[in-house]
């Protein structure tokens, strides 16, 4: 089993790109400090498809019941503190890929 936990949000206006920078390294450290997560891709879009959205993250779990584990990690909760304080909108998708 598979799932994915993806988040695709923009962040808010006046944040600079070297916070971004530092927000994107964050949340790829998760993928070596949270033992539940098999992988994390993340980035900038490089189309305008996403009806204003800019940014992506698209987490790997080993099934639906790490989804919590990750989310309540240690590591994990300032990293996606420090980042949602910084988004003005976010749209957060979890899939069961069986």
């Amino acid at each position: 089993m598979t799932a994915k936990h993806i988040a695709w949000f923009r962040f808010k206006d006046g944040v600079s790109e070297d916070r971004i920078d530092e927000h994107m390294q964050a949340v790829r450290t998760l993928a070596t400090l949270v033992p539940v997560v098999s992988s994390i891709d993340c980035g900038r879009s490089y189309t305008d498809r996403a009806g204003g959205l800019t940014h992506c993250i698209i987490v790997t779990l080993p099934d639906r019941a790490s989804l919590p584990l990750y989310l309540e990690h240690p590591t994990h909760v300032p990293i996606a503190e420090a980042l949602v304080n910084d988004i003005a909108d976010l749209r957060v998708m979890d899939l069961d890929l069986g």
